[in-house]
């Protein structure tokens, strides 16, 4: 089976999106019916976006796919064609432009309001990582339930308890700076938590809407390698991830890969894999934030030991084995 797979992500970002993408590219490398082909526009310029959003998408990869004659075109991103002459699997990692647009720049919430609904109407399946957002996709671009597929993401090395971390007292969180991922809320709550000989370290790149970091014992350290990550994860005194709206949410299950003690959100998509092993909380309110923060630091032993046997159940190569289920679906 000839699958072709949009990789333009790759050139835009190493968050969520770009981690699945690398994975799933290796776990297929592992599936002797599956022949990948990889195309991409790249550019990480104004420009370039817009004429990948428009020309690429909407034009040229299609005609590509085509000529080509894939069995089937996957576009694991946010963006892909909305005629597809070949069958097309899209992955929609959350829906969170639709349910949130104010948390997104004015392009991204035009183009998408535009586009999404007719991607998905395109599709053949659409792969998302929750049933969360299963249910989201369903309501939000009114699609049968049954033409989307939950395939859980997956975790891997670097990311393992075993081997080096990082020194010093501290708790993390993984977050490109933007407003959903409500780091505001988390610095007032760590500065009311008394972990007075802790400092908070965030990870990511700097995204959009204004948010901006620091503050007596909070240092953003920006983006680091996946192995400074794991360090980072292995040495932490826990691992706080309070964002409004999430798909699946990644950095919780590397944090419990790493066996860090995680807070996070009660709520779904969080508690389909980090029930009974993470802190649950209000993610809109701060007392129950430093609460969460001040309990897993003081279970750190035994959340520790949890982690890393939930984390096992979710493994890339399960993910690209589905995916190569999928494709077989859509290419029918």
């Amino acid at each position: 089976m000839k699958v072709g797979i949009d990789v333009s992500p790759l050139a835009l970002t190493r968050a969520g999106t770009a981690r699945y993408l690398t994975n799933l590219l290796t776990a297929l490398e592992d599936e002797p019916e599956v022949e990948v082909r990889r195309y991409s526009f790249g550019g990480s310029s104004r420009a370039a976006k817009i004429a990948r959003d428009t020309a690429w998408y909407l034009g040229a990869l299609p005609r590509q796919a085509r000529r080509d004659r894939l069995d089937v075109l996957h576009c694991p991103g946010m963006r892909a064609p909305v005629q597809s002459p070949v069958p097309l699997v899209v992955t929609i990692h959350d829906v969170a432009v639709l349910r949130e647009p104010g948390s997104f720049n004015r392009w991204t919430r035009g183009y998408s309001r535009r586009t999404l609904p007719r991607i998905a109407r395109a599709a053949r399946r659409i792969v998302v990582g929750s049933e969360f957002s299963k249910s989201e996709v369903v309501e939000l671009l009114r699609i049968a339930d049954d033409k989307v597929e939950v395939v859980p993401y997956g975790v891997g090395l670097p990311f393992t308890a075993e081997g080096p971390a990082a020194e010093g007292e501290y708790a993390l969180t993984v977050s490109t700076l933007e407003p959903r991922k409500n780091l505001r809320r988390l610095a007032g709550a760590f500065e009311r938590a008394g972990l007075d000989e802790h400092e908070l370290r965030i990870v990511g790149a700097r995204g959009w809407g204004g948010v901006r970091v620091g503050g007596d014992r909070v240092r953003w350290l920006g983006e680091v390698s996946d192995d400074e990550l794991a360090r980072l994860y292995r040495g932490a005194a826990c691992v706080a991830y309070v964002s409004l709206y999430e798909g699946f949410g990644l950095p919780v299950l590397e944090a419990m890969a790493c066996g860090a003690p995680v807070v996070c959100p009660g709520r779904p998509p969080f508690s389909e894999f980090a029930d009974g092993v993470a802190v649950a909380v209000d993610p809109l309110d701060e007392d129950s934030i430093a609460a969460g923060l001040c309990e897993a630091v003081g279970r750190r032993e035994e959340l520790a030991a949890l982690g890393p046997a939930r984390a096992a159940r979710f493994g890339w190569r399960r993910a690209g084995r589905e995916h190569v289920r999928v494709y077989r679906e859509a290419a029918l």
